[in-house]
């Protein structure tokens, strides 16, 4: 089947049998069909390269197909795929062990699951069984995931009401209030969880303080900090995990998207001993997940772990993360009616417009020039820019190139409206 037959093909199946609606939205903004993907580039059906500055909404910290997790899949691969569940896994506790090892300090215990809104689910369970309480804080604008629990607890009632009633109890506060925080927070809150930058809100960077102030308020009153790191963690903000930026330790952590190293699903909820002992104390299976912790996921995870700690990508993200913005900024400075704001920390990046739908065009502008964005979630006017923690300078300077570009083209296709 040739390039366009297999476009042609799998829009009229989305259409049929996925999503009606996302095939449009996605044709209007010029994706094609992904078929190969090496590092910081997609290809599509057309042969067209894409430098990946969507990366997965996070997920490609080590980009597509690295060789070192690809191997430690084969490998695993070649011994077991999917564990029987009623063995140990060798894969399983080496990643436990390390992620021990690398996580802020109490973290010591880790339950495997497949995806950040698992890891929620789970974080909002083990703080309800843990302190005997049911409520919870969030934050306006958050986003922790579509199913029950953790859309109950993500800040965007778009989503939330069409699939109401949701779980009672949660109370939500702007993003970076300390006293709003503090008069949420209660002897009935089980948990406060909040990402220490909000992706979906807009790749919004907290004040100074706010996660220290978040860990003093929530341990005043015998409830927990579960810290969501499912997009900043791993390196992706220029720290191993962004609650380090404050020197915060939470009681729960949630991560996954990158965990897999960009080749398998995998998630984890990692929390304290005192935690653990009381969740499982009684009922060593009182949460379970058939397809969490499998030997391929572990084998990619604690592979791609070690790539990230190894070669501290972290750091690199840091540089490469300051770098980009510099010339964001820049950039921006000369579209001082379009672009109302640059913001972001590490290779997590935001680019506000100051006007509504801008940012659709401006992705598909960025699509004609070989590099893939998109749109925060929560947050339409954001485009968001989360590249592969390996990507190069001259890729970079590349995606400025095609910023100034579609911007440009932007704001002719505007005048010509007016």
């Amino acid at each position: 089947m040739d390039g366009e037959s297999l476009f042609r093909d799998v829009v009229d199946k989305y259409s049929r049998h996925i999503n009606p609606q996302l095939a449009k939205l996605m044709s209007f903004a010029g994706f094609g069909v992904e078929v190969r993907a090496e590092g910081c580039m997609i290809y599509d059906h057309e042969g067209r390269g894409f430098i990946d500055c969507l990366g997965g909404y996070g997920t490609f910290i080590l980009g597509h197909r690295h060789p070192a997790v690809v191997q430690a899949v084969k490998d695993q691969l070649d011994q077991i795929a999917l564990s029987g569940k009623a063995f140990f896994s060798a894969p399983a506790a080496d990643l436990a062990a390390r992620l021990a090892e690398v996580t802020p300090d109490g973290l010591e215990y880790s339950f495997f699951n497949n995806s950040g809104a698992e890891a929620v689910e789970a974080a909002l369970k083990f703080a309800r069984s843990s302190t005997g309480r049911t409520k919870f804080v969030s934050t306006y604008g958050s986003y922790h995931g579509k199913t029950m629990g953790a859309l109950s607890v993500t800040g965007r009632e778009k989503y939330q009401k069409p699939f109401a009633p949701l779980l009672d109890g949660v109370t939500f506060v702007p993003f970076g209030d300390f006293d709003a925080l503090s008069a949420a927070l209660d002897t009935e809150t089980a948990a406060f969880i909040v990402e220490p930058v909000q992706g979906e809100g807009g790749i919004i960077v907290p004040p100074d303080g706010y996660l220290q102030h978040a860990r003093e308020a929530t341990a005043k009153v015998g409830a927990l900090l579960i810290a969501d790191e499912v997009q900043s963690g791993l390196g992706r903000t220029g720290r191993n995990f962004a609650v380090e930026w404050e020197g915060v330790s939470p009681d729960l952590m949630c991560l996954a998207k990158g965990m897999g190293g960009g080749v398998m699903p995998l998630g984890a909820t990692i929390g304290t001993a005192q935690i653990f002992n009381r969740v499982f104390g009684t009922n060593p299976i009182a949460h379970s997940s058939t397809f969490g912790g499998n030997p391929l996921a572990c084998a990619a995870g604690l592979a791609g772990l070690n790539v990230l700690i190894e070669q501290n990508l972290a750091s690199r993200s840091e540089c490469y993360g300051t770098y980009m913005m510099s010339k964001f900024e820049a950039i921006a400075a000369k579209y001082p009616e379009m672009i109302s704001e640059v913001r972001g920390r590490g290779l997590m990046i935001g680019l506000e417009f100051s006007m509504d739908e801008v940012g659709e065009l401006v992705v598909a502008q960025f699509m004609k020039r070989g590099v893939c964005v998109a749109y925060a979630l929560n947050n339409p006017r954001v485009l968001r820019f989360e590249p592969p923690l390996i990507i190069e300078q001259e890729q970079i300077d590349h995606v400025c190139t095609a910023l100034d570009e579609s911007l440009a083209e932007t704001t002719e296709l505007l005048a010509d409206l007016v």
